[in-house]
């Protein structure tokens, strides 16, 4: 049958793919736009099989804080290419699945990956069909849910980088200006953990056999390595613990010194950084 110019922006309008594809899907279906509409998502899921082990390096970073302010979630969705990340469906559909987020408190990535969206269907579908339309690999990369008595959020400038604070013993201080200073803290300097109990033994193991072996090629005696490792360790802990940091602003004072000048009893309880292509 022929399918006509109203025929196809129809289907455009229903799907928001490109105007090829809609005439394509509509001859292919015999008109029938049901049919068309499943040829459309096929298509995606598709151009998702044959990218699947393609990198995401691009993409945008959205958060939002309950208006109360005691909690943040943060989503990542990244794409590979930068051109992609800024197409307005892609904006779109990062605010929608954040929106959705945020509207039924979800708990987690597989939770928010079967969350349906207005229309019925979940939100994984809905990547799959931007797959589709954009041709390339789309992924939820990171998702956080944070709750303390106060979560400060920020963004970097280049949109693909996103920090969450989290803020115990508030007790009636403002502390969005602090928290954006730590915030921005997390995001130039990379903690690893909050404090040094937090730190995987794994990686404490591996910084005392590399202070060793580092302390052995500048000829310290073998009973000396231990002492020199375990103080390579203490240094590895005030730069990459985020409360032993040296605050960037002020070097004479530690992030958990800032924290106790700005508030008896205020502390970070935790915090997340998410960079898409790092």
């Amino acid at each position: 049958m022929a399918i006509t110019a109203q025929d196809v922006n129809k289907l455009r309008q229903m799907t928001g793919a490109g105007m090829m594809d809609c005439k394509k899907a509509l001859q292919e279906a015999d008109g029938d736009f049901d049919k068309a509409v499943d040829i459309l998502r096929k298509q995606g899921q598709k151009v998702a099989a044959k990218r699947a082990d393609n990198a995401v390096s691009e993409g945008t970073v959205v958060v939002k804080i309950s208006a109360d302010g005691t909690n943040g979630k943060l989503i990542a969705f990244a794409c590979e290419t930068e051109p992609v990340s800024n197409v307005e469906d892609f904006k779109n559909l990062a605010q929608s699945i954040l929106d959705k987020a945020v509207a039924d408190n979800i708990a987690d990535k597989d939770a928010l990956l079967s969350a349906t969206l207005p229309d019925g269907r979940p939100v994984s579908e809905h990547i799959v069909d931007l797959v589709g339309k954009l041709g390339e690999k789309l992924e939820i990369t990171a998702y956080e849910n944070v709750t303390a008595d106060q979560v400060v959020p920020y963004i970097h400038s280049n949109g693909k980088l996103g920090v969450l604070v989290a803020f115990e013993g508030v007790n009636g201080t403002d502390v969005n200006e602090l928290g954006k200073d730590v915030a921005m803290q997390i995001a130039a300097m990379k903690p690893i953990a909050l404090d040094k109990d937090e730190v995987d033994s794994a990686t404490v193991e591996r910084e005392i056999e590399v202070g060793k072996e580092q302390a052995r090629a500048e000829g310290k005696p073998e009973a000396m390595l231990e002492k020199i490792a375990q103080g390579k360790l203490q240094k590895f802990y005030k730069d990459n613990t985020l409360l032993n940091q040296e605050f960037v602003k002020d070097s004479s004072l530690t992030i958990r010194q800032l924290l106790e000048k700005t508030a008896k009893g205020l502390t970070v309880k935790s915090f997340k950084r998410v960079a898409i292509g790092a």
